[in-house]
């Protein structure tokens, strides 16, 4: 992957999609997402305004997208994504950071080491950041699926996965709500944190509140293992009091009923302004008639991912841990 090749795909893309946003009056995120559709086409849409579409199809002379590497397009269009929330305010405009979507990347390919076809889920996708990452770095066959309901954020996602050629079945619900999809080796998500407004829907969940307003990010958790295989493995970004708040009780005794805590990794506090926003990277395992519980669970404090000792060190160490799961497993 070159530098200079996603700084000048980024340049088109924020270029372009400036222009179509004050032409079309949209916002620039939606723009971002017309400006990708665009160059996966290959010409403007006819709906557009003559001059638009004069102006687009010379801008498409100055760029070919096939000389582009999926993660060169990721990088791009993330960098133009991340201009565009800047502006917005809705808190669940947020996208994963690139150095954790990376090294969950690692961690699912050492989970899945050997594994020729893999099924995956991301119920909580956004813009498809989390989910094209991991993708492009699993050399296997793939399956994916993803949801999302914000309706700028999955057209986003759409628009990223065709350029990259990542092929992903997307859902556009409530992704609380069922899903007509059968279970999936393997769910990732960044869970999206705080209270869910349907009681209704809510009240399907064992992990519903007893009282007041349910934790999305708990429902999430159990969504997530509905939609797993036995056996199968699920990987999420949490925050760090995910087991010391009001309703933990409850989720500890239901993950101890369904699932094996695999690991439990916490990210580096120099990555949040706040420490009490500090989040961590949950590793479950659903239970399985042939399923084991790790002996130890792979627990550590990351370093920060700017510290390449640091991250060499426990790389090395969770390498070691990773062999010794796979061992007693068998």
């Amino acid at each position: 992957m070159k530098q200079e090749q996603v700084e000048r795909l980024f340049q088109w893309v924020d270029d372009t999609a400036t222009l179509i946003s004050e032409e079309v009056n949209i916002t620039y995120l939606e723009a971002i997402a017309e400006t990708m559709d665009v160059l996966f086409n290959g010409k403007p849409f006819d709906d557009m305004s003559d001059s638009l579409q004069t102006y687009l199809t010379n801008e498409l002379l100055k760029v070919n997208k096939e000389e582009f590497e999926k993660e060169e397009i990721r990088k791009a269009v993330q960098l133009a994504i991340l201009k565009g929330m800047k502006g917005a305010t809705q808190q669940q405009h947020l996208i994963t950071p690139d150095s954790v979507a990376m090294f969950m990347g690692y961690l699912a390919s050492k989970l899945f080491e050997g594994t020729e076809e893999l099924k995956m889920f991301d119920p909580a996708s956004g813009s498809g950041n989390l989910i094209t990452s991991v993708m492009n770095q699993l050399d296997m066959s793939l399956t994916s699926y993803a949801s999302e309901v914000d309706p700028t954020l999955i057209q986003l996602a759409v628009a990223n996965a065709n350029l990259q050629k990542n092929k992903i079945e997307f859902f556009h619900q409530d992704s609380l709500a069922p899903f007509l999809m059968e279970p999936v080796d393997f769910v990732l998500a960044d869970l999206p944190v705080g209270y869910y407004p349907d009681d209704v829907q809510a009240a399907r969940y064992e992990l519903k509140a007893e009282e007041g307003l349910s934790y999305a990010h708990h429902l999430f958790i159990e969504q997530g293992l509905k939609y797993t295989k036995d056996g199968g493995y699920l990987m999420f970004i949490v925050p760090n009091f995910l087991f010391d708040s009001d309703q933990s009780k409850a989720l500890n005794a239901y993950l101890r009923e369904h699932a094996h805590i695999v690991g439990m990794l916490q990210l580096s506090d120099s990555m949040f302004k706040d420490e009490k926003h500090g989040k961590s990277i949950l590793i479950l395992q659903k239970k399985g008639a042939e399923t084991k519980a790790p002996k130890q669970a792979l627990l550590a404090k990351l370093p920060s991912f700017k510290n390449p000792n640091g991250m060499a060190d426990i790389l090395a160490q969770m390498n070691d841990w990773f062999d010794e799961y796979k061992r007693t497993q068998l």
